[in-house]
């Protein structure tokens, strides 16, 4: 065939491919339904009064319902009112689709079920508390407290791994799933056909095949537009255990906020990676879309590794709860090299009513005595974590921020710019990753706490997703920490308030993103 007809064959296929695609089929079927419901409105004009006052009826209960709910953030509550003033008849029916939480609650009592039936099967490791007390009593505290309300202890005898790209990531992730014995736990935000998840897919397929337990967990809007319809399925015909988490279907009356953003790979409860890369080929620089991808992650080996095992398994049988499941056995505690750091893997869940990810932030920048670096793709903040920053500034903190040089999302690259005059003009040094797309989700404090894993600095992630870290005391991985921080910031472009937009117009268009920034 000539080449130019395989072309075009080649072109054609792309285009039915994106037209009939998940994602174009669902807003079309969205759209649809929007417009149908503006016909119907318009074919109702004669009962137009009727139907302003019922849409203002549960506009006002709505209104009553978010101002007595003391877990509600107040941010969130200010936006909604502004939106209930602006549209007094739509606001209610739209916070019955986007703001309410209520649609949650069965998802919450599954979690605390499972939660629940997995927690005598749950490791501890009391003398690695005790020991984190004799070392450094301040992190200690934030310790006690991730252990008790996530719930989710610190272990010694775990060796970590820091990996500051996902390309330095990826063999060693094919190399642990080669050699799984019993179990691999994959949990991802996204999947995206590709090289990085062709190798693992096949990895997968053939420890299936062997009799593995092998499990997947994938979001299902993350995936979208990267996986075939009912890909579970598929994976489910290979022996391969798999669920979508969230399945999105073309219907205007779905909760759709809260996504499994988490990245865990677990395998025989032995090793374990989290980390801000998700399984596609951007995440390790195979597809350029934003530039260089810069993206961490960590690889734990010993007991903190079979506390994602734990937390993956809770997941699973929330979703899965005539399942029966098992921990893989606890492995040994690995002597040193590699084990001198104390480790703290935990998860956190927008359906309970404890924000732990923006508790343990908040936890590492009061605690901060020198220094505090943070790494974050989006920075968007609620008033106590953005009152935080600047205490700390003000009261002699090194506070470096690094953010993307490359937007992936316009809008949200913009609503994170303006935060930046505020934080300026108190001291905190922000800075721009020039090569591309800062994606890693990393903190260094005084080079005595790390964090690192999947938790954005911005109100999806603090409130509405579900997410994971591993928390790391001390030990030589914060100086591979430290040593890529100083690699980011020699690549980055410092941003001063000229950078800002500060002018009347620019600030107006700052405060009207910021406002609506809860809703986003």
């Amino acid at each position: 065939m000539p080449k130019h007809k395989r072309t075009w064959r080649h072109i054609l296929q792309r285009v039915l491919s994106l037209v009939f695609s998940r994602l174009v089929v669902t807003g079309v079927l969205l759209l649809a339904q929007i417009a149908w419901f503006i016909f119907l409105f318009y074919r109702l004009s004669d009962y137009a009064n009727w139907i302003n006052g019922v849409g203002l009826a549960i506009s006002v209960v709505m209104c009553l319902a978010l101002i007595r709910q003391d877990s509600t953030v107040p941010e969130f509550k200010i936006s909604w009112m502004i939106l209930f003033m602006v549209m007094p008849v739509q606001g209610g029916l739209l916070y019955l689709l986007w703001g309410d939480k209520r649609p949650a609650v069965r998802l919450r009592r599954r979690l605390q079920r499972a939660e629940a039936q997995l927690a005598p099967l749950r490791t501890a490791d009391p003398a690695a508390q005790r020991l984190l007390e004799q070392r450094d009593p301040r992190a200690a505290q934030t310790a006690r407290y991730v252990r008790d309300f996530a719930p989710a202890p610190v272990f010694d005898g775990t060796a970590v791994r820091y990996y500051p790209c996902g390309e330095a990531m990826f063999p060693d992730m094919l190399a642990a799933l080669e050699g799984a014995r019993q179990s691999i736990y994959v949990e991802s935000f996204i999947i995206g056909m590709g090289e990085m998840w062709g190798q693992i897919h096949e990895i997968l397929r053939r420890k299936a095949a062997d009799g593995l337990d092998v499990r997947v967990i994938y979001d299902d809007a993350g995936c979208l537009s990267l996986l075939p319809l009912n890909y579970a399925e598929t994976l489910q015909a290979e022996g391969i255990r798999a669920f979508s988490f969230n399945r999105c279907v073309p219907l205007l009356n779905l909760v759709m906020n809260n996504r499994d953003h988490r990245k865990i790979m677990v395998i025989d409860g032995r090793v374990a990676f989290t980390g801000g890369v998700n399984l596609a080929d951007e995440y390790i620089n195979r597809l350029t879309r934003f530039g260089y991808w810069k993206d961490s992650g960590v690889r734990l080996e010993g007991p903190a590794a079979h506390s994602f095992a734990n937390i993956f398994l809770a997941f699973w049988k929330a979703h899965c709860p005539r399942e029966e499941v098992s921990l893989p056995p606890v492995p040994e505690p690995v002597t040193p090299p590699g084990a001198d750091c104390l480790v703290q893997p935990f998860a956190d869940s927008p359906v309970d009513r404890e924000t732990v990810a923006k508790n343990v932030y908040l936890e590492l920048i009061n605690q901060a005595r020198r220094w505090l670096y943070i790494c974050t793709p989006y920075l968007i903040l609620d008033n106590d974590l953005l009152t935080a920053l600047r205490l700390a500034a003000k009261r002699g903190v090194d506070v470096r921020i690094y953010t993307p040089g490359i937007p992936d999302k316009p809008t949200i690259y913009l609503l994170t710019r303006s935060y930046f005059p505020c934080l300026l003009r108190e001291g905190v040094k922000i800075y721009s990753y020039t090569p591309g797309f800062l994606h890693a989700k990393t903190w260094l404090c005084d080079d005595r706490v790390a964090a690192v894993g999947t938790v954005n600095l911005d109100y999806r992630s603090l409130y509405l997703h579900f997410e994971c870290s591993a928390l790391l005391y001390g030990g030589a991985v914060l100086e591979d920490i430290r040593a890529d921080m100083a690699r980011i910031q020699q690549e980055s472009a410092p941003v001063t308030l000229g950078d800002c937009r500060t002018g009347f117009v620019g600030t107006m268009h700052s405060a009207i993103l910021r406002l609506l920034a809860p809703l986003c």
